[in-house]
């Protein structure tokens, strides 16, 4: 430190060493920054045994209401000092959060994305019909999209209904599925609300269950052309989780692989 300050700070003889007066002048400055640099040490050992953290998820709001509170109970279990923020939000808001870094990850379906954003398949599961159980559709021993053309059908706004009826137009029965929907609505628990008033029909992914459930509706897969819907956890490109985000994002793959 001598060389490289080009002072003396300490006084020497032969018998002792002692801090010289501009020693003592810069010692509360170098004591400042050990004791900084000792709390820079604890911080990281406390993330890194995951004693410290903060985890930020972006899921639209039928995934924040169903699979997200149980994947966040079971880590909270395992971390109890890890803090998870959950931002629900529409589906085509994930992207931005993400974007603007206002989340470490987002979860949401397949996507137009930029390069600033890298993608990993989370799951992938096939259309639902949502109806109620004393519904003549109930009988039969399977449900085809065919079977929906005379129904009345209460489906999601916005990209979810546009992306469907691709999917359903590029398949070899394209020209005789054509949806045309009842209702337009933006969330699926009003869709729900509103078949179990028995205003129609609806379709959903099969990890809307408690909310069917909760409404005592039936759920069946459709078929023949048998649709897939894939979702993805979204990330910043080129950064690096926190070793809180890291690992919640391990225990989500682990959650989803025990439950599909």
């Amino acid at each position: 430190m001598e060389l490289s300050l080009g002072l003396q700070l300490f006084d020497r003889s032969t018998r002792r060493v002692h801090l010289s007066d501009v020693g003592k002048d810069l010692f509360p400055l170098v004591d400042k920054i050990l004791l900084d640099l000792g709390s820079v040490l604890d911080e990281a050992a406390s993330l890194k045994a995951l004693k410290k953290g903060l985890v930020r998820i972006a899921a639209p709001q039928l995934l924040s209401s169903t699979v997200l509170p149980e994947v966040i109970a079971q880590f909270q279990r395992q971390y109890p000092d890890i803090q998870v923020q959950l931002h629900d939000c529409g589906v085509e808001q994930v992207a931005n959060k993400v974007l603007a870094s206002e989340v470490d990850f987002g979860i949401g379906p397949d996507r137009d994305s930029s390069a600033d954003i890298t993608a990993t398949l989370l799951f992938e599961s096939p259309f639902h019909l949502v109806f109620p159980p004393n519904h003549p559709l109930a009988q039969q021993p399977r449900i085809t999209w065919q079977c929906l053309q005379e129904q009345s059908l209460i489906l999601l706004q916005g990209q979810f209904t546009k992306r469907l009826s691709g999917d359903l137009d590029s398949t070899e029965y394209g020209p005789e599925l054509n949806l045309r929907p009842a209702y337009l609505v933006s969330f699926m628990s009003t869709a729900l609300s509103m078949v179990n008033s028995g205003l129609g029909l609806t379709v959903c992914m099969p990890y809307a269950r408690p909310l069917v459930d909760l409404y005592g509706l039936q759920m069946r897969q459709l078929d023949s052309p048998a649709v897939y819907r894939r979702f993805y956890v979204y990330e910043r490109s080129a950064r690096t989780l926190s070793p809180a985000a890291e690992h919640f994002k391990h225990a989500l793959f682990h959650f989803i692989n025990q439950h599909s």
